[in-house]
């Protein structure tokens, strides 16, 4: 049996899974979107290999998205960091332009929490002065 010269080692992709909170699919669906700051490495038999920066990049993309940035932008941000120094004009251009979108998203639930708490209030003070009889009570 030969072995490789440099053996592959790092992360599987189940160790990546569940260090990200990320299923196995959405992995596979990042690195086919091109959101890896780098190629993912391959064992001899095929098998995906994380390194600990993959993680760390992982771990920014979830936040990205759960602030709502759209995948394509995740990937020009990719892109971006991928080409390096010279484009970090670019990088902070994207990130102000994301900041500006979830600064807006924040002023429109804190108007729809507004409103949510007014109407709490509202039954609050009903029900307070016109009890409601329980289960128990009838």
């Amino acid at each position: 049996m030969d072995t490789p010269p440099f053996p592959v080692t790092g992360l599987t992709i189940g160790q990546v899974a569940e260090r990200t909170g990320l299923s196995v699919h959405a992995l596979r669906f990042y690195e086919r979107e091109g959101i890896l700051a780098e190629p993912v490495r391959r064992t001899a038999g095929g098998g995906r290999r994380y390194t600990e920066g993959d993680v760390e990049w992982l771990n920014l993309c979830i936040v990205l998205r759960a602030s709502g940035m759209p995948i394509p932008d995740i990937r020009r941000y990719t892109e971006l960091a991928r080409a390096g120094a010279g484009t970090e004009p670019d990088r902070l251009a994207l990130l102000r332009a994301h900041e500006t979108r979830v600064l807006d998203r924040l002023a429109e639930l804190q108007r729809s929490l507004d409103i949510v708490r007014h109407k709490v209030a509202v039954y609050e003070d009903f029900l307070e002065q016109h009890p409601v009889a329980g289960p128990a009570d009838r």
